[in-house]
């Protein structure tokens, strides 16, 4: 089973116009299918294999020659220098869009041979796991609780039998073995497990660097780098706070969430929908969702908005939408049937009355709650940001 992906149309369109595409994004989202179901003519080839990825760093002239564009290079990662090679073919054909479409796992090391060696050539995707808008479109069967707690990874959608514990567990083992030791030299798996069930208790809670590596027992330096490459890997995302000169008391620390709610969740030891139904938790695990739905809105498309959030001492919105001096504020609320909107209401009195505001919740209809401020399913998040296709 195919479930389309809201970003399809602009890779085709830019595969049109560019010479290069580059889509990254962590393990298991659906990169190679997606590129190899988006260009079929393409020739593929993938550096996970070692004898490829072989060639492509020590002999890179012979490997282009047998693999001439078009052609889909997959986990590029694993022969960076490799796109330096690229550069000479690319000016050669400037004019021919999709000859090198390229795919990377670990973003933060394509990313630099991109801007040093493929500046104005390629343009650059990121491809985070199924919306709940994707899912619900494939399997109009499935709760909000079910999609939560099996997360976004697309192989729990084509493969339903297939448990979401299992498949997180061989995720994290893999995870933990195949990339982090490879890039942190990390001593101790255990610690880094541990480190990835703390933050996993932390999401969408301001970040504190400190009682994170205290819990852990690590030192606050090896947090921050272990954190920073959980980030680059796209296994935890940082939302940064709204700042405003006008407005001193304003935190200025980031909050954290996990990216994938399916992760989080069994790395809480969430295992069912009846165990998030069942637990404090589930507040804090739907505000990663929201979040999460509002990063793949605006990431699969022109950028219409910024996202931050908003606390002070008194007030706070876990969003705040910006564009050109406009803003729309929203918070997520584990509800079937919000009635407060005080919150939101006396954050819109700081920014503009004029704000709409929403209480993305689980009713299954939006519905009025306050003046300029609704209830709003998360199906509804779209068309309430004005980011319908």
């Amino acid at each position: 089973m195919w479930i389309s992906r809201r970003i399809e149309p602009h890779l085709e369109k830019q595969a049109r116009v560019r010479p290069v595409v580059v889509l990254t994004g962590a393990r298991q989202t659906g990169k190679t299918s997606l590129v190899r179901r988006l260009f079929p003519d393409h020739a593929y080839v993938s550096l996970d294999l070692p004898s490829e990825a072989e060639q492509a760093v020590h002999d890179p002239g012979r490997f282009l020659a047998r693999y001439p564009p078009p052609v889909i290079v997959d986990e590029v990662q694993y022969a960076p220098g490799l796109l330096r090679h690229l550069k000479r073919i690319v000016d050669s054909r400037r004019d021919e869009g999709g000859l090198f479409v390229l795919t990377g796992s670990q973003p933060f090391q394509p990313m630099a041979g991109v801007t040093e060696s493929l500046a104005g050539r390629a343009a650059v995707f990121h491809l985070e796991g199924l919306s709940f808008a994707e899912v619900s479109a494939a399997r109009p069967d499935m709760d909000v609780a079910e999609v939560m707690v099996r997360g976004g990874y697309p192989e729990l959608y084509e493969k339903p039998e297939v448990e979401p514990w299992s498949f997180y567990q061989s995720y994290t083992a893999t995870y933990l073995e195949r990339d982090v030791r490879s890039l942190l030299q990390v001593g101790s798996l255990g610690d880094f497990e541990r480190f990835l069930r703390a933050c996993s208790l932390r999401t969408s809670q301001l970040l504190n660097r400190a009682d994170l590596a205290r819990d852990v027992g690590i030192s606050p330096s090896t947090a921050g780098a272990w954190l920073s490459v959980l980030e680059r890997s796209g296994v935890v995302a940082l939302l940064e706070p709204w700042f405003s000169n006008r407005t001193k008391t304003l935190v200025k620390t980031p909050k954290l969430h996990l990216c994938d709610t399916g992760l989080c969740a069994f790395l809480m030891g969430l295992t069912s929908p009846d165990d998030l139904l069942g637990t404090s938790l589930a507040g804090a695990l739907w505000e990663s969702m929201v979040y999460g739905e509002i990063r793949r809105l605006l990431g699969s498309g022109p950028p219409r908005w910024q996202v931050a959030f908003w606390r002070d001492r008194t007030k706070e919105a876990d969003f705040l939408f910006h564009r050109g001096g406009q803003f729309q504020i929203a918070d997520a609320k584990w509800a079937e049937h919000p009635a407060d909107a005080g919150k939101l209401r006396r954050v819109r009195r700081e920014l503009a009355a004029s704000a709409p505001g929403a209480l993305v919740c689980r009713s299954p209809h939006r519905f009025p709650l306050d003046e300029g401020i609704e209830a709003v399913p998360l199906a509804d998040l779209p068309s309430w940001l004005g980011l319908e296709p």
